[in-house]
């Protein structure tokens, strides 16, 4: 039984009624990391990788999700929404923000299960966060376009949730599109799509299968150290509203001695947008050799400047590296755990695949996932539910 008939079998027996199906992918960055909340640019795309949701309107104020790959369950109602610290933030956050915007919703159940790594830095909280508000936009007619739900799905990790995240993982999952990456600016919210032109080159993702408790504390202090050195820069150039207006030249005269910390959190974003711009001028001239060895220079970044890496995603950077047909490899996500993104060669795949495998085991003691990404389009209906089979 595969996933959608058997999520659409799950909500039948739970709530004898059939649901609405929704996909909303996961997403891969191919650079610029950290910089979607310091109002830079990100090249992200959605990828075959999702959250299912089947969902259907109840009669009542009740809410009813199933978290089918848990086999756990939340019911509560529309008039007492707070935090419960567990997955259901994810959902409750989003028709918080809802509520708070005013949107006529009532009750609803849903039932939800995914193919998306937990863990692996692919943001399934987004994905999720995405698919509810695309399903909330479908059941009461509410008219929203996607701009709207990316804005409602940021909000909600970001005020129910608490973590402050950028607008970029809600943003691909919402936007994506088959076969293109997304060029956003993600202080004006403008994008172009870019045809991925990487004839006999595979988009692969290492799992390191580890996920550090640091990164939602750290993901918020990084914000908050790259905010200050936001506000020291202020005092010299009062028009800069954030580190997407700085330059190395600000950073060099003013930051590097007096703070040598907050200096090499702002470098690193500075050094990352100015990284991304010359990404997407190798991609568009079919130069994907000298993009690969920008998301080398991206890594060093992570891991030496913005210190959000760690020691088992330094090691899978350093394994790929050695490898023949690898054009170019780094941590993807917040960080401190979660995935490595490379291109590879497809003829030298298998070897690739297998010696990530061996030599990763024997330096870790821990097995990797080896994820081989197709891009697909954002998130979306999947149309009438499944027969149950």
């Amino acid at each position: 039984m595969n996933l959608l008939t058997q999520l659409t079998s799950v909500f039948r027996d739970t709530f004898q009624a059939d649901p609405l199906l929704i996909c909303s992918p996961g997403r891969v960055n191919l650079i610029g990391e950290h910089t979607d909340y310091n109002n830079g640019f990100v090249l992200p795309a959605a990828i075959d990788k999702a959250i299912y949701l089947a969902i259907g309107p109840r009669a009542d104020k009740k809410l009813h999700f199933v978290a089918n790959d848990l086999n756990q369950t939340y019911q509560g109602v529309l008039s007492n929404l707070l935090p419960t610290n567990t997955w259901a933030d994810y959902l409750l956050g989003v028709v918080a923000q809802f509520k708070l915007a005013g949107y006529a919703i009532g009750g609803f159940n849903c039932v939800f299960g995914g193919t998306i790594p937990m863990g692996s830095g692919l943001s399934s909280s987004a994905a999720l966060e995405n698919a509810v508000g695309f399903a909330l936009n479908e059941l009461f007619d509410l008219n929203l376009d996607r701009i709207d739900l990316v804005r409602l799905s940021q909000r909600a990790e970001n005020d129910f949730v608490g973590a402050k995240v950028g607008i970029m993982d809600m943003f691909a999952s919402m936007m994506g599109k088959a076969d293109n990456v997304i060029k956003l600016d993600c202080r004006s919210l403008d994008y172009t799509y870019a045809p991925l032109r990487m004839d006999g080159i595979s988009i692969v993702l290492c799992d390191s299968r580890v996920k550090h408790s640091l990164v939602t504390s750290e993901y918020n202090t990084r914000r908050a150290e790259c905010e200050s050195g936001v506000r020291f820069l202020q005092t010299y150039y009062p028009e800069i509203e954030s580190l997407r207006d700085v330059t190395t030249t600000m950073l060099d005269k003013h930051l590097r001695d007096t703070d040598p910390l907050i200096y090499r959190r702002c470098a690193y974003v500075v050094q990352e947008n100015e990284r991304l711009l010359s990404g997407v001028a190798a991609l568009e001239s079919g130069n994907v050799a000298a993009f690969g060895q920008l998301m080398y220079g991206s890594h060093e970044g992570l891991s030496n400047w913005y210190e959000v890496s760690c020691p088992e995603l330094d090691l899978l950077v350093e394994i790929a590296r050695q490898q023949p047909g690898v054009l170019g490899a780094r941590m993807m996500g917040g960080g401190f755990g979660g995935c490595t993104i490379n291109l590879v060669r497809e003829n030298a795949l298998d070897t690739f695949s297998e010696q990530v495998t061996k030599q990763y085991k024997a330096q870790t003691g821990k097995e990797t996932y080896i994820h081989i990404c197709k891009i697909q389009n954002g998130t979306n209906l999947v149309g009438e539910p499944l027969p149950i089979t």
